[in-house]
């Protein structure tokens, strides 16, 4: 437990000035370094033709965002489909079929990096290097650009001196956003957890794949060939970026991928640095730091209470063999470098955030183990992806802010702002989006004979299905693994799931920003709503955990809490 709360803490100390820095950075004042990256960033805004100096209203954010995600997305498609032609690929990789092409775009393009392919057996260098590791850089700085863009407007937009009651206010230039994102801030840190994880032994090089003699002679032709490559500039960005797609196919379990206790270390501490950063950074823009305190409180606390239970789920014997012959604790599909305790943290921490990315694999955890990994998605809001997250999270603030004004009887409003029927249609809408798209898929696909390609009857098996379009939807990319999931039918219906959860939850909410900025700001008063008060507090701990619980009950109860009972009756039966 020392391991845990040591790089907890390095997490939550490394969070503090680096959300500080990137305050500054879209802050529109001058910035330390503005000097060392403002000429770079001026020959890309001559590049993409921006027009740097131009505000935008939230139409025109949302635009921008919109328009550079499809161009990134035929881009990414087409790659994955001429591979075989394109230079970098000593290993002669054939192309992707076009449906898991379109899956593997539409995956990455969406920050989720849900991988329904095998690793590096089939993509090229230049797919795995310059596309996938590109996507992984742009596509969490594209969250974190429309996420800044609502503080702005939260706070009245960038322009609201001069506006007018009513008009749509300047919530700051999209590329400009993007570009600094990029270049101050996302870059740089990748280059330094690259740098330390190719210290611990990651492969960085574009050499082809690399043969070995092996020490069983009943090996046929004693030899072994291991794929290598950039691995260690993806694996930063892969953590950084809230990304999670891996190099090989089984991600940061492969000893390529995270070798020792210290690069276990420094991915698991990467998992969580922006998305903490993000809520300092929320701070310091709106210049209401005690909101960010309530923020970091209300996210830690649910954060440690899943690790928690899922450290000790894991801390249990093997829940299929209780009875039989196990003992000890579950390292039933964990590395044996890391043990149960950080493998559970790992996983909570990577399904708290949209990373994704796993040391152990999650279909081989307890039933309470999986019960926190799909709840930790399906919340969303606990950390979750760069940018994204603390949109989720302001989803549910605004939530919680309106059913308080009803229990006190005022107005809800939000610094100033009212609350008002508009604006809780697009966030009921938000709320209903997830539990439309996830139930329907899962009862769908379990329904129908043959679609579903799970390796497990019964709950188990359930949940195998409800955990791929719950990852999907929540664009975080893990897997209850022992799905065949490289069908026509996965590959569609995951790209449908994957589309919805990333931009109706960023382009609806950047809309209700937009339409906050544009309202006459109230004074405030003895009974203005206090959001950084410890009441209010509990209660949004209390809104987000309510109606997470009341949507999927059923659906864990079908599931891990389903299965958990079937494995207590077989036990006492045996016994």
């Amino acid at each position: 437990m020392l391991e845990i709360t040591l790089i907890f803490m390095l997490a939550l100390g490394l969070a503090w000035p680096l959300g500080r820095y990137m305050a500054g950075v879209f802050s529109g004042r001058p910035h330390i370094s503005d000097r060392v990256f403002g000429p770079v960033e001026g020959v890309i805004y001559w590049l993409i033709g921006a027009n740097s100096t131009q505000g935008m209203t939230w139409k025109g954010y949302a635009w921008a965002f919109l328009f550079s995600n499809v161009l990134l997305g035929i881009a990414a498609y087409l790659i994955l489909q001429f591979q075989h032609v394109l230079p970098m690929n000593p290993d002669n990789i054939g192309p992707l079929s076009w449906d898991l092409a379109l899956h593997t775009a539409v995956s990455f393009l969406t920050n989720t990096n849900q991988q329904h392919y095998s690793g590096q057996a089939q993509l090229s260098y230049l797919s795995q290097g310059f596309l996938i590791v590109t996507l992984q850089v742009v596509t969490p700085t594209t969250a974190l650009a429309v996420c800044v863009a609502i503080l702005r407007g939260m706070m009245g937009g960038k322009n609201k001196e001069s506006a007018k009651e009513g008009e749509l206010r300047d919530l700051g230039n999209y590329y400009v956003d993007l570009v600094r994102g990029i270049v101050r801030i996302m870059l740089p840190a990748a280059l330094a957890v690259s740098l330390l994880l190719t210290w611990q032994g990651v492969p960085s090089t574009y050499e082809g794949a690399q043969v070995s003699q092996t020490l069983d002679p009943a090996v046929k032709m004693h030899q072994q060939t291991i794929p290598v490559g950039p691995v260690a500039p993806m694996v930063a960005i892969k953590q950084l970026g809230t990304n999670g797609g891996g190099w090989y196919g089984p991600n940061s379990s492969n000893p390529l991928e995270n070798p020792t206790p210290v690069s276990n270390a420094i991915e698991t501490v990467s998992i969580v640095l922006f998305p903490m950063s993000c809520v300092f950074m929320a701070g310091f823009l709106l210049g209401r730091r005690r909101f960010a305190v309530m923020s970091l409180a209300v996210m830690g606390v649910m954060s440690i209470a899943f690790i928690g239970a899922t450290v000790y789920s894991e801390l249990q014997p093997n829940a299929a063999f209780v009875g039989l012959s196990a003992t000890g604790p579950n390292m039933e599909g964990k590395e044996v470098r890391f043990g149960p305790e950080l493998s559970a943290l790992w996983g909570t921490l990577t399904t708290q955030t949209s990373n994704g990315s796993v040391n152990a694999m999650h279909d081989s955890f307890n039933p309470i183990g999986g019960l926190m990994t799909r709840a930790g998605m399906l919340i969303n809001a606990i950390w979750g992806g760069v940018g994204c997250g603390f949109v989720n999270f302001l989803v549910y603030v605004w939530i919680t802010v309106f059913l308080s004004g009803l229990m006190i009887g005022r107005t809800p409003e939000i610094f100033g702002r009212k609350i008002e029927t508009r604006e809780i249609t697009v966030l009921g809408s938000l709320i209903v989006l997830p539990t439309l798209v996830i139930l329907a898929l899962t009862a769908i696909t379990v329904g129908v004979p043959g679609l579903a390609q799970n390796s497990n009857p019964g709950f188990h098996g359930i949940s195998q299905v409800f955990y791929e379009y719950t990852s999907a939807f929540a664009n975080n990319g893990s897997g209850f693994e022992g799905l065949g999931d490289d069908t026509i039918w996965w590959n569609l219906t995951c790209v449908f799931a994957l589309i919805l959860g990333r931009y109706l939850p960023l382009v609806l909410p950047l809309m209700i920003a937009g339409w906050l900025s544009s309202k006459r700001v109230a004074p405030e008063s003895n009974s203005t709503l206090r959001l950084e008060s410890i009441t209010f507090g509990v209660t949004l701990v209390a809104v987000i955990l309510i109606l997470n619980f009341l949507s999927f009950l059923p659906s864990a109860v079908l599931g891990p809490i389903g299965e958990g009972l079937e494995l207590s009756t077989a036990i006492a039966s045996r016994e």
